[in-house]
């Protein structure tokens, strides 16, 4: 072991004032610990609320939405779907809807909703990924009644389950009249829930035939749903397809249509800076004030040493060492506190959220390998910067006033 290592630990676990040493040595530990673990876990709450948020748009959007112009409607989907897929490998999935706003009428109430058909052959939507209760079962057999998939928190609006029975009411025209008025009994095959509660109460999924009835339109359809393989080439193809497509074809990407979502996820990020500095300056100082202290109540060893022939350099490598120490403990420490109330929040969920404010029902945490590393690594640099002071006053000290000193 090098002497200077040797040293600082002996330094560290003194006999001479044992107690004073080891509090202020194990204060400067939990600062630095509770730095890295404040830090950790905000950065994942903040990750986990962008992944969430993405993804329950994603079952809503796609990544890319292929619409008409003024809401007009689109024939021919299949040929659609083969000439987009041929000139454009990285179109994974192509999904067709047909959607409008309607009414849902259970025995115990009515509502407005979002009535979007979907084929279940080829569906991306919230109905089939994010499915909770019932069954993803939208066909139906011989002598049923049609299916339908709506959210929980709709069906607890209308006080239904699945095996439930409501009716779907369609308005046509510019006009709300009753002959415009077409209207289709439904059962409830199954229940969703994205935890996004705007969403939840608003959307519900019927097989695309059973919307083209519904709404009296023959076999066209709204637009297409489009999950790309890289979604970073979103805005790209949302300007070439509808181009080689031609008039009245347009598309948007989830960014676009969700601009002002995606803004407030960015306004949240705006505070880590801050956040960053002051946990920083508060390790900082936590752990230059106890090697000072250590300087001071080791005056007498450092001015021996000093005549036993150490130099500036080694003296400096004595205290930087201690605060390495005390870094790589606290950021360790640190680290499985994080991990750990992390886990423990993931695992049983004790904070729970509003939907209808935050998109979600509890505290989403997102945890990366990268956080954990970023935070730790800058938490040891910060260690070794603020060491360097306490250091470099004790390698200039005068080694006879030290031992006269005490």
């Amino acid at each position: 072991m090098p002497v200077s290592l040797f040293i600082a630990l002996r330094y560290l676990r003194s006999q001479h004032h044992r107690g004073f040493i080891s509090f202020i040595t194990g204060i400067a530990i939990i600062g630095v610990a509770l730095g890295v673990a404040s830090l950790i876990i905000t950065l994942s709450v903040l990750n986990g609320f962008e992944r969430t948020i993405k993804e329950n748009v994603v079952t809503f959007t796609a990544h890319m939405q292929l619409f008409a112009f003024q809401n007009q409607l689109l024939p021919q989907p299949d040929q659609t779907i083969q000439e987009v897929k041929l000139r454009h490998p990285e179109v994974m999935e192509m999904a067709p809807f047909l959607s409008r706003e309607g009414m849902i009428r259970s025995e115990a109430t009515m509502d407005g909703v979002f009535i979007k058909g979907i084929d279940p052959s080829n569906d991306v939507s919230a109905a089939k990924t994010r499915l909770v209760e019932g069954e993803y079962r939208l066909e139906s057999r011989e002598k049923e009644i049609e299916g339908i998939i709506i959210g929980r928190r709709l069906a607890q609006k209308l006080e239904v389950r699945p095996g439930g029975r409501i009716m779907l009411l369609s308005l046509g025209g510019s006009s709300v009249s009753l002959s415009q008025t077409r209207v289709m009994q439904f059962e409830v095959r199954g229940m969703y829930e994205t935890g996004m509660g705007e969403f939840d109460e608003s959307y519900v999924y019927i097989h695309i035939k059973n919307a083209q009835r519904l709404f009296g339109v023959g076999s066209l359809v709204s637009g297409f749903d489009i999950l790309l393989s890289d979604v970073t080439n979103a805005g790209v193809l949302a300007a070439e397809i509808p181009e080689e497509l031609g008039y009245p074809y347009f598309a948007r990407t989830t960014d676009q249509m969700n601009r002002n979502l995606y803004t407030w996820i960015e306004l949240q990020k705006k505070p880590i800076p801050i956040i960053i500095g002051l946990i920083i300056i508060v390790a900082t100082v936590n752990i230059i004030g106890t090697l000072l202290m250590m300087v001071m109540e080791k005056a007498k060893e450092i001015g021996i040493l000093q005549a036993m022939g150490s130099g500036k350099k080694q003296l400096m490598n004595v205290f930087l060492l201690q605060g390495m120490v005390i870094g790589m403990a606290g950021t360790i420490l640190g680290n499985i506190l994080a991990y750990g109330l992390c886990w423990i929040e993931l695992r049983y969920k004790f904070f729970s959220l509003p939907s209808g404010i935050y998109y979600m029902t509890h505290v989403p945490i997102d945890l990366s390998v990268e956080v954990f590393l970023l935070v730790s690594l800058l938490a040891l640099l910060m260690c070794f910067l603020s060491a360097l002071i306490p250091s470099r006053v004790a390698a200039q000290q005068d080694p006879i006033r030290l031992i006269r000193f005490v």
